[in-house]
């Protein structure tokens, strides 16, 4: 499993998976689920098994919008706001085309005052909200002020630097190379792929490649 302060760090660009083609459809058959035992799950089971949980049934054709309801009905179930399934479920309902409600999600995915936030999630949420407001200007300007993010330094430091590429260990026991700071892959996506609908943005296609 993916370290916890690097689920943070990251946020989705590592977790939230969708379906380009399905991007924007109503759910329809086929996206059933076991909802009592859906949401009966604790949070890790619900939202960090990256083949169950939500996961499972937003990879399914068209299901992303029932995918999002399903992660709206366990946050109310369990009385809790976790930042990271407000944040999916947003990211969901992006790539279904429910505009208005992906941005007040994301609005509310916002770190507060007084909540550490070295590594830019912040901006990174409000170059996401500019990219559905269709707002280049402003994306623009979230993206300059990400790459400024300092890296992590001292003995301490969650992850280290070299070159502007920090390496995360994958659940598979593989590691990747991501550059820093966070989630800055994602809004290039995002500026290279403007016109397209988020869901396509948002994917890797859209990104620089990696080293």
């Amino acid at each position: 499993m993916i370290n916890c302060f690097l689920i943070a760090l990251l946020s989705c660009s590592l977790l939230a998976s969708f379906d380009a083609q399905a991007a924007g459809q109503a759910a329809g058959t086929g996206c059933e689920v076991d909802r009592a035992r859906m949401l009966a799950l604790d949070e890790a089971q619900f939202d960090q098994d990256m083949t169950g949980g939500w996961r499972a049934l937003a990879d399914k054709p068209g299901c992303n919008p029932a995918a999002a309801d399903l992660i709206r009905d366990w946050r109310q179930k369990h009385g809790v706001s976790p930042g990271l399934l407000i944040w999916h479920e947003a990211q969901l309902r992006a790539s279904a085309d429910q505009t208005l409600e992906a941005i007040a999600l994301m609005t509310q995915a916002r770190r507060g005052p007084g909540v550490p936030d070295k590594s830019g999630w912040n901006i990174y949420v409000d170059a996401s909200i500019a990219f559905l407001r269709k707002d280049m200007a402003a994306l623009q300007q979230q993206r300059t002020k990400l790459a400024a993010v300092a890296p992590p330094s001292g003995p301490n430091a969650p992850v280290t630097v070299v070159d502007g590429y920090f390496d995360i260990e994958m659940g598979n026991g593989e590691t990747m190379k991501m550059r820093w700071p966070p989630n800055i892959d994602v809004v290039d996506g995002l500026i290279a792929c403007f016109d397209k609908p988020y869901a396509e943005a948002y994917r890797s296609e859209c990104q620089p490649r990696r080293q």
